[in-house]
């Protein structure tokens, strides 16, 4: 860490955009379809009816997305929900995980807190803002238990649902929902 001219320490910017990258990078190399849950609040730009517990699970590889931009402060592309073309954006704090879709293996994050600073309300050079959708009332998500994102048998109502954007090929993407089905879990690596 860098040491500031009166011996204290300075701040220095959060690991979780380059976790993302580097988790995403090494899903798209392996052949593995990379998902992030999100936690959604009223400074995320996803569709509203895919949300369950405050939560989304999205996939970002870039057969599903158009436009993909791991940022450090967003994630934004285009996918299509129901034939219809999204424009998604998702403040980085709010990903509480992202994992392989074939075999679980990830990373979660914590959710962000109540009392933690906010996002801002709009992108700068967008031309929706992120808070323009109603915002259902916040609630907390359900706390992960372990890393399983899937529900087990004791716990159906405790996980969010997946919710697999690109259903259909269109003009900015070229594939659809990828061959296997079943819910994804996430797996502690040792």
């Amino acid at each position: 860490m860098d040491q500031s001219s009166d011996g204290g320490m300075a701040a220095s910017t959060s690991t979780r955009p380059y976790l993302i990258r580097a988790l995403h990078d090494w899903c798209t190399d392996n052949g593995f379809t990379p998902y992030i849950a999100v936690h959604v609040d009223r400074f995320v730009q996803v569709p509203n009816e895919y949300v369950s517990n405050n939560e989304i699970v999205l996939n970002v590889g870039f057969d599903a997305t158009s436009g993909l931009e791991l940022g450090n402060e967003f994630i934004q592309f285009k996918a299509r929900f129901g034939g219809v073309a999204r424009e998604i954006v998702v403040p980085v704090d709010h990903v509480v995980a992202i994992y392989a879709r074939e075999n679980g293996q990830g990373m979660a994050f914590p959710a962000p807190s109540a009392d933690a600073p906010n996002a801002p309300l709009s992108l700068a050079g967008s031309a929706s803002p992120v808070a323009a959708a109603p915002s259902p009332p916040v609630r907390p998500p359900a706390p992960l238990r372990g890393l399983r994102l899937a529900p087990g048998p004791a716990e159906p109502q405790d996980q969010p649902k997946a919710a697999e954007p690109v259903t259909e090929p269109g003009p900015d993407d070229s594939g659809g929902p990828a061959a296997g089905g079943g819910r994804p879990a996430l797996k502690r690596v040792k």
